[in-house]
């Protein structure tokens, strides 16, 4: 049986839906004021991985997925780039869509973009308001956090430390420093819409909570997102829906870890920032996958040029002892039932990818093994790493450079600072055959 680790009770359980057989899936999508980065690689090849598992015990899995595309962030963002909102949208939508299929990630079953669902969010905050949950000051209609009592359960956080406090200074006219706002005015020149309180446009909280009631009815089965949105995001989610709707928002709540670049947090003013299509320069998106199926989904991940190369080498390896599988055993419509067993064990245990790797391994090591490409067509369908198309394996930037340099010293007769770079090469995972047409590179 799936075990979950559920964010609302800080404990793993068994994963039993609503209905049987179904689940109802929300997962909070990207703000497309620009192209995706790793952070949003990470968020979605852990869902698109539970998705899969779920699909593969015979779950019917409605996925829901967002894209946010009205926010300060994209107002800001047209604003700096001089371009016109819409077309910024369109275009940073295509490239979250472009580069996540890059990395094998599957479109959700249904896609909502937060402008299609401004009617059902001023329905939502009308509701709200006429439950007494929220108040009106100069830039918008904001929620009341101290009229809903369970405040702070899923980060659990007090709710009385989040009040308005005498040590605490409330900025403006806001009555809790922690209340959010449900519908902001817009000063001239930004989108806005019609509303019972005046022309403005949708705070981002309120925007999920309208569409995933809308599109999956409530409670979902599962609500997922990155560590980051826990809180305030899906704390004020669950404020809004609840309180509206008075049905517990969802069963399981589910979240990944956070990312770091060579151990810091990415962030564009460390310099430090990298997006999907930087690293498709120069690895492919199974690479990528590879590496964020490395580090259990809940832990924090890092990312650098080395375990990049790692992850490169580890997944060309791969690829070439299932390449090499000898041809009857690729008849073998036979599954081997033991290895299926250790990897579900493993995806059971609050999807453990890196355990369910080495089931892979090992099943491909193992010299008695029988079945083993209809296996591992099997455990690939929830993983997700082409394990089987036939492509040919790109050999990482850096070897190619480095066996360059040793073909320049080698018409130099520079024979000492090639054996060096043969020797550098080998030790990341390649030979260099040397050959009449020029340097052969073979994965080890």
């Amino acid at each position: 049986m799936l075990k979950l680790y559920n964010t609302l009770t800080r404990k793993k359980e068994t994963f039993k839906p609503i209905n049987k057989g179904e689940v109802k899936m929300y997962v909070c999508g990207p703000t497309v004021n620009d192209v995706p980065h790793l952070g949003h690689a990470r968020q979605q090849i852990t869902f698109d991985v539970l998705r899969r598992y779920l699909t593969s015990q015979e779950y019917k899995v409605t996925f829901v997925s967002n894209v946010t595309d009205i926010d300060d962030k994209i107002i800001n963002k047209a604003h700096e780039l001089k371009e016109d909102i819409k077309k910024l949208v369109e275009r940073n939508t295509q490239a979250h869509r472009h580069d996540y299929a890059e990395i094998g990630v599957i479109d959700p079953d249904i896609q909502p973009k937060a402008t299609q669902y401004v009617k059902e969010m001023v329905e939502l905050i009308s509701t709200l308001e006429k439950k007494g949950y929220t108040y009106t000051i100069d830039d918008g209609v904001y929620y009341d956090i101290s009229k809903f009592k369970e405040y702070g359960k899923l980060s659990h956080q007090n709710i009385e430390n989040l009040k308005q406090g005498a040590r605490i200074k409330v900025k403006e006219q806001k009555k809790n420093k922690e209340d959010f706002v449900l519908w902001k005015f817009s000063k001239p020149g930004e989108p806005s819409w019609d509303s019972p309180w005046g022309a403005g446009r949708p705070g981002w909280h309120i925007e999920c909570s309208a569409m995933s009631h809308a599109l999956l009815g409530l409670p979902l089965d599962i609500h997922g997102g990155g560590q980051d949105l826990m809180f305030p995001h899906h704390e004020d989610e669950i404020a809004q829906s609840e309180a509206a709707y008075g049905k517990k928002l969802a069963n399981y709540w589910v979240h990944n870890g956070m990312l770091n670049v060579d151990k810091v947090k990415m962030s564009k003013s460390l310099g430090n920032f990298k997006t999907i299509r930087d690293i498709l320069k120069n690895y492919s998106g199974n690479v990528i996958r590879y590496l964020v199926l490395s580090t259990h989904y809940r832990k924090p991940s890092d990312f650098s040029q080395a375990l990049l190369e790692d992850a490169s080498n580890a997944y060309t390896r791969l690829k070439n002892i299932i390449k090499d599988i000898p041809h009857e055993d690729s008849d073998d419509a036979r599954f081997n039932e033991g290895y299926l067993k250790d990897f579900k064990k493993a995806m059971d245990d609050d999807l453990n990818t890196p355990k369910a790797l080495q089931v892979l391994w090992k099943l491909l090591r193992d010299e008695k093994a029988h079945g083993k490409i209809s296996t591992v067509w099997k455990i690939d369908e929830v993983l997700g790493l082409n394990l089987l198309k036939k492509e040919t394996i790109n050999i990482p930037h850096e070897i190619q450079t480095l066996a360059h340099e040793r073909e320049t010293a080698r018409k130099n007769k520079d024979w000492k600072m090639a054996d060096k770079l043969r020797d550098t090469i080998k030790k990341k995972g390649y030979l260099i055959e040397d050959t009449e047409t020029g340097p052969r590179i073979i994965p080890l």
